[in-house]
């Protein structure tokens, strides 16, 4: 049995990585024996390396059209990406192999599958290899290496992507996206709770990051339907300042502004509708919620197909436009909140708690000796690797 994890995530990255990882401790935690050792995967690069995770918010709040070429570019050149992520994490990497003496190594990040992977084939360490895929459906070649002993997706559609990029098929296990336990304890909620004559309560958030036009939403929403407003701004405290100083001046008790918070699971799961862009892991844990979804945008790239895919299983409608947000509210309101009530059931019929759970059992039931080649000790020295390799 896997005793000692390994596990590459990212904290600067946006949430998802992170929010990943905790959901998944959660379940290790509980297993009598098991360790886990989380590592920021661009901290094993130095602070050059460091940096460049550190780059992803403000790339993505302000230059969107940057983004798409970061994204396009890294996408055909995934052996120079590899190589280059490689030379700088190759000496803190191996160190830290070296100190932890892991049984097995998740990544949840797709900048160190092929990178790690290329580390350690050239040293000749043969320690189980996993990539959870942290993205629903439209994931870059980073993502999938076929040397992965296997590929964790959360969707179907990831893994038909998988599989022309290259992964056999019998690698790649689909096992939905993994929610952090807090986000499910408000599941299901009464979908008949709607009252005619009283404002329903909306939240506006756009990741971790805190990016979109959440002012002028918030506005429209307040002075066109009279709703409340909760606007989450997440790590943008330029912009929740000025939202509290226009919209909370403005409108009072209507509306609350927060930061960074701790506590979203409350704010999604205490809304009638989450008014958000399609960062997955905001999507699921607000379909794990039982929180009717808005889509209000998508980053170039990795969230290009999210809309898509929410609107194909009916967790969320979506409005791309500021032209469109009142047409859209008025469909989901029509006929007695018919859509709102619908969006609902169907979130109800696709989530699923066990998920983490899942994930980490076969993990942890994955035999050593299956992913060891003929006449290699599992029992791995590394006190003799070249370092300089």
């Amino acid at each position: 049995m896997i005793k000692n994890i390994l596990i590459i995530s990212s904290n600067y990255t946006g949430h998802g990585h992170k929010s990943i990882t905790e959901s998944l401790s959660e379940k290790f935690d509980i297993v009598p024996d098991v360790k886990i050792h989380v590592v920021d995967g661009f901290s094993l690069g130095g602070n050059t390396l460091l940096r460049v995770g550190k780059m992803y918010g403000p790339i993505t709040r302000n230059s969107e059209h940057l983004w798409k070429v970061i994204w396009d570019i890294t996408s055909v050149k995934v052996p120079f990406v590899n190589h280059l992520i490689e030379m700088k994490i190759r000496t803190k990497f191996l160190a830290l192999l070296d100190k932890v003496k892991p049984d097995l190594i998740l990544t949840v990040h797709p900048n160190f599958n092929g990178s790690i992977l290329n580390i350690l084939e050239k040293n000749d360490i043969h320690i189980p290899f996993v990539t959870l895929i942290a993205d629903l459906i439209s994931i870059t070649p980073l993502w999938a290496d076929a040397r992965a002993d296997y590929v964790i997706s959360p969707t179907q559609e990831a893994k038909d992507k998988c599989i022309e990029f290259g992964v056999p098929a019998e690698k790649i296990k689909v096992f939905g996206f993994p929610v952090r336990e807090r986000f499910y304890n408000h599941a299901q909620k009464d979908a008949e709770h709607y009252a005619p004559n009283k404002p329903l309560n909306c939240l506006l958030m756009s990741g971790g990051e805190g990016v979109g036009n959440m002012g002028k939403m918030a506005k429209t929403l307040i002075e066109t339907f009279g709703f409340n407003i909760t606007i989450v701004a997440g790590r943008n405290e330029k912009l929740q300042a000025h939202l509290q100083k226009t919209l909370g001046k403005k409108y009072g008790d209507k509306v609350k502004i927060y930061g960074f918070t701790r506590n979203i699971q409350d704010l999604i799961a205490n809304s009638d509708i989450a008014f958000i862009r399609s960062s997955p892991n905001v999507m699921m844990e607000a379909v794990s919620c039982n929180t009717p979804i808005v889509i209000t945008g998508a980053l170039p790239g990795q969230e290009a197909g999210n809309p898509r895919f929410a609107e194909k299983y009916h967790l969320a409608i979506t409005c791309d436009s500021m032209g469109n947000l009142v047409p859209t509210i008025n469909e989901l309101l029509d006929n007695n909140v018919a859509m709102l009530k619908e969006i609902k059931k169907s979130q109800q019929q696709y989530v699923d708690p066990q998920i983490p759970e899942n994930i980490v059992n076969f993990i942890l039931k994955i035999p050593n000796k299956e992913l060891q080649p003929a006449g290699v000790a599992r029992d791995v020295s590394f006190n003799n690797i070249n370092y300089e390799s």
